[in-house]
């Protein structure tokens, strides 16, 4: 009986602390989800002390500081200018937002800008200035659970994908001869990649992708690391999260698996003091890409900073590669 009695209390705190365990790894996802993949995290106290460090950061740096001050020129334009607010629906029933800004030269080319992620349209200003000078029509979407489009989860460019695909096909619809070409930086240079990867209209002519990364689970477990948070529990609680929520793994919404697939020109381009988007991730998507293809190692340059460090060897590059190809 004595031992009878023994196994039962090592069988009932063996199944307390199993429970402790499985309760800690389901709230440890919970929080990670929400302070990093949730519009109400990322705008709340926590994510706004992040954002106001990180900004702080930058502006006690005076080459960083100096690159931020170019950065808003473009964010000043995106205000001056003429556009028109556009909506459609998703794929999956969400209200999609973007502005638009029409050439007065009467061009068929559209350029689809994609913001990075927590940043929205406006702060795509700086390239959309000089597309819109060279004459180009330029679409600027908010990507889901981003400015004015809906969703309170952030997919890090895997939903984000299809609906940049129903984006093509609005431009399609209304201009059956526009020619398109995709530029997104950090998410948006992920979504421009995973995009790809899709079965597209022969309107969509190349692809720019600036600083994008390999796959969710690495960039995930990349800044896990830089802020010093285990990858376990939080990663894979997070990402079991996320197949609930949002019916996809972190592994599964990979750049370089869409990479493969891709049928149109792509130029890769990265900063080389990047540690946001580590630069050697710059090497394994332009390998995966089976197209023709180019690449822009930007010396000096930060996370999503290229354009601001080196402008004129930036868009030189980036006009080089659209002569070729349009």
């Amino acid at each position: 009986m004595a031992e009878k009695n023994k196994a039962l209390k090592a069988a009932k705190y063996l199944a307390i602390a199993t429970g402790a365990a499985a309760a800690s790894f389901v709230l440890s996802g919970r929080l990670a989800y929400h302070f990093v993949l949730s519009r109400t995290g990322m705008n709340g106290l926590v994510g706004s002390k992040a954002q106001e460090k990180d900004k702080a950061a930058k502006m006690k740096d005076e080459y960083k500081a100096k690159l931020e001050e170019i950065l808003q020129s473009g964010a000043k334009w995106h205000d001056d200018t003429l556009k028109e607010k556009v909506t459609i629906p998703s794929y999956d029933g969400k209200n999609l937002h973007a502005d638009l800004f029409r050439s007065e030269s009467g061009s068929d080319i559209y350029v689809i800008c994609i913001h990075g992620y927590t940043s929205s349209p406006r702060n795509m200003g700086i390239y959309a200035k000089q597309f819109y000078e060279w004459g180009y029509n330029v679409l600027m979407p908010s990507l889901r659970g981003h400015a004015d489009s809906e969703e309170e989860f952030i997919s890090m460019g895997w939903k984000d994908r299809l609906d940049v695909i129903e984006w093509i096909k609005y431009l399609v619809n209304d201009h059956p001869e526009c020619r398109i070409i995709l530029h997104g930086v950090s998410m948006g240079a992920a979504t421009t990649m995973m995009t790809v990867g899709e079965e597209l209209p022969d309107n969509v002519k190349l692809a720019i992708e600036d600083c994008g990364y390999t796959n969710v689970w690495e960039i995930l477990k990349h800044k896990m690391t830089q802020m010093k948070i285990p990858e376990f529990p939080f990663l894979y609680s997070a990402n079991d999260v996320n197949k609930r929520k949002a019916n996809f793994n972190f592994k599964e919404a990979s750049c370089i698996e869409q990479l493969k697939k891709c049928k149109i020109p792509m130029l890769f381009i990265h900063g080389e003091a990047d540690t946001f988007v580590p630069y050697e991730m710059l090497d394994q998507v332009y390998s995966a890409c089976p197209t023709e293809k180019d690449i822009l190692s930007v010396p000096d340059a930060p996370h999503a900073r290229s354009v601001c460090a080196h402008p004129d060897m930036y868009w030189s590059k980036v006009k080089e590669f659209i002569d070729r190809h349009i």
